[in-house]
C-alpha cells in the first residue's frame, strides 16, 4: 500500500512562495524605511543648517533685496555642503527658500525633498519613497551693546582687535539689529549711541570709531558695563519698542581694576567732581586717579582731583601726593555717574561698593578696597542686567586671564565668566534661572575672530 502526496506537495510550493514573497517584501520594507529615515534625518540636519546659515547671512546688504539675497546664497551653499552628492543613492532638491521681513523680524522658510533609489519594494511594484522635510528660522529684533576694552595691556595686540571686532559687527543686520558701541580703559566712551526708537546702526561710523582705538589706560571695566546696561535701557518699552533679544557683548583682556566715583576729601574743595580711581593688578600698591569718566585716558584736572598732577613734585622729583594723602573715604554705594549736585542721593543706590560680598570692601581708601570694589561692580551690573532680561556674552584674550591677580589672587576669566553667567562659571556666581550666557577665551590674537564668531553664533541661536 502507498500513499499519494502530489496535491500536498503542490500546496507546499504555492506557500513557499508566498512564504518568500512576503519575506521579500518584509525585507525590502525594512531596508527601504530604514535607509529612508538615515536619508530623511541627513535631509533634516542639512535644512536646519541651511535656515541658520540663511539668518546670520541675513544681515549683509545695503538693502531687503541685497539681504534676501545673501540669505538664499547661504541657504543654497550650506545645504549643499550639509547633504552630499548621492548620499545613501539619494539626489535631494532644495526649493528655493523663502526670506520674509516683517517688523525687525526675518523667517526664513527652507523646504527639501529626496528622491530614494530604485530598491527591493520597486520590485514588487511599489514606487521609490520620497521623504521631503522644511525648516523655518526666525531671526528676532536684536538690541545689543558692544563693549571693548583699550587698556593699556592691549597696545601691542590692538590691530588683531579692531580687525576682529570689525568681524564681529559685519554679522548683525545694519537694517534691523540697533547697536551701540562703547569702549573704555580708564573712562568709558560711548561711540555710538544705540537708537532709541529707529531700527538699525550706522556700521560705516562704527567701523570709523574702532579704527580710530587708541589703546592705554587702566581696566575700569565697571564703567564699560554701566553704559552697556545704560544703553540697552534707553530704548523705551513703550509700543512694544524694545527688542525681544537684549544682549551686552563684553571684551576684555584683563581684571578689573578701577572704577568711577565721587570721593570724601580731607579738604572738601578739592574735589567735587566724579573722577576714576584706579589700581593695577598687583598685590598691593597706592591707588592712582583721579580720572575723567567720559574719556577713556586722560588725568582729571578739575581743581585737585588728581593729588599726582595738582601738586607738583618734590625736590626728587617724585609726585609729591598720593590720592589716599587727600581723600579720606570711598562711598558707600557706586555714585560714579550721579549729578554733581547730589553725589550720594539715596535713590539712585543700585550697587554697593561698601559690602562683604562677594569680596569684603570698606570705606578706606586702600588699593585692597579699590581693587576688590571693581570686581565687585562689574559682577553686579552684570547681574542686574541679567535680572533684566539682558543676555551677557564675554570675550577674553590671553594668558594673563588665567593666572592670579589683585588682592585676592583670582583669575580675571573667572570674573568674565560671573558676568556671562556662563555654565562654567564659579559656583558663586552661576544661576541657571537666569539668562546663560557664554564667555570664550582666546589664548591668542589669531583666536579672536573665532570667538567673536562664537558669540555672535550663540546669539544668533537665541534669536531663532
Amino acid at each position: 500500500m502507498y500513499t499519494r502526496h502530489s496535491k500536498q506537495t503542490g500546496s507546499v510550493t504555492v506557500m513557499t512562495a508566498l512564504a518568500i514573497g512576503l519575506l521579500v517584501a518584509v525585507v525590502g520594507l525594512v531596508v527601504d524605511t530604514g535607509v529612508t529615515y538615515m536619508v530623511r534625518d541627513k535631509l533634516n540636519a542639512a535644512t536646519d543648517a541651511a535656515s541658520l546659515a540663511a539668518a546670520r547671512a541675513v544681515s549683509q546688504g545695503k538693502n531687503e533685496t541685497e539681504q534676501r539675497a545673501n540669505a538664499q546664497a547661504a541657504a543654497i551653499r550650506f545645504f549643499n555642503a550639509n547633504f552630499p552628492a548621492n548620499y545613501m543613492g539619494a539626489s535631494a532638491r532644495l526649493d528655493p527658500p523663502n526670506v520674509a521681513f516683517n517688523n525687525g523680524m526675518v523667517t526664513i522658510s527652507v523646504g527639501a525633498k529626496a528622491t530614494m533609489p530604485l530598491s527591493f519594494l520597486g520590485f514588487i511594484g511599489v514606487s521609490p519613497l520620497s521623504p521631503a522635510v522644511a525648516s523655518q528660522a526666525v531671526r528676532k529684533d536684536l538690541d545689543m551693546a558692544v563693549v571693548l576694552d583699550t587698556s593699556g595691556s592691549l597696545y601691542y595686540q590692538g590691530s588683531n582687535v579692531i580687525a576682529s571686532a570689525k568681524t564681529f559687527l559685519n554679522q548683525f543686520n545694519a537694517d534691523q539689529d540697533r547697536v551701540g558701541l562703547i569702549h573704555f580703559s580708564y573712562g568709558a566712551v560711548v561711540d555710538d549711541p544705540i537708537r532709541p526708537v529707529a531700527r538699525g546702526f550706522d556700521r560705516t561710523s562704527m567701523i570709523k570709531h574702532i579704527n580710530d582705538f587708541d589703546f592705554s589706560g587702566s581696566t575700569a571695566s565697571p564703567e564699560g558695563m554701566y553704559w552697556a546696561r545704560q544703553q540697552l535701557n534707553s530704548v523705551p518699552t513703550s509700543n512694544n519698542n524694545r527688542s525681544n533679544l537684549r544682549v551686552i557683548v563684553f571684551f576684555s583682556d584683563g581684571a578689573p581694576n578701577s572704577f568711577a566715583s565721587y570721593l570724601t576729601w580731607k579738604t572738601p574743595s578739592d574735589c567735587t567732581k566724579a573722577g576714576v580711581i584706579t589700581t593695577d593688578d598687583d598685590s598691593s600698591g597706592t591707588p592712582g586717579g583721579l580720572y575723567r569718566t567720559d574719556v577713556q585716558a586722560s588725568v582729571l584736572t578739575d581743581q585737585r582731583c588728581n593729588p599726582n598732577y595738582a601738586y607738583g613734585y618734590d625736590r626728587y622729583g617724585r609726585y609729591y601726593y598720593d590720592i589716599d594723602d587727600k581723600a579720606s573715604a570711598l562711598p558707600d554705594w557706586y555714585n560714579g555717574h550721579n549729578p554733581e549736585s547730589k553725589p550720594n542721593d539715596p535713590n539712585l543706590r543700585e550697587f554697593a561698593v561698601v559690602t562683604d560680598s562677594p569680596r569684603k570692601v570698606t570705606n578706606a581708601v586702600t588699593f585692597t578696597n579699590v581693587n576688590r570694589a571693581a570686581r565687585n561692580l562689574v559682577e553686579a551690573m552684570a547681574k542686574k542686567s541679567q535680572d533684566e532680561g539682558i543676555y551677557v556674552f564675554t570675550l577674553g584674550l590671553g594668558s594673563a586671564l588665567k593666572s592670579g591677580t589683585g588682592v585676592d589672587g583670582e583669575k580675571g576669566e573667572d570674573t568674565l565668566k560671573c558676568m556671562a553667567n556662563s555654565t562654567d562659571a564659579p559656583a558663586r556666581c552661576f544661576n541657571a534661572a537666569k539668562p546663560v550666557g557664554l564667555y570664550c577665551y582666546a589664548a591668542t590674537t589669531s583666536d579672536l575672530t573665532p570667538c567673536f564668531s562664537k558669540l555672535a553664533s550663540a546669539i544668533m541661536r537665541i534669536s531663532r
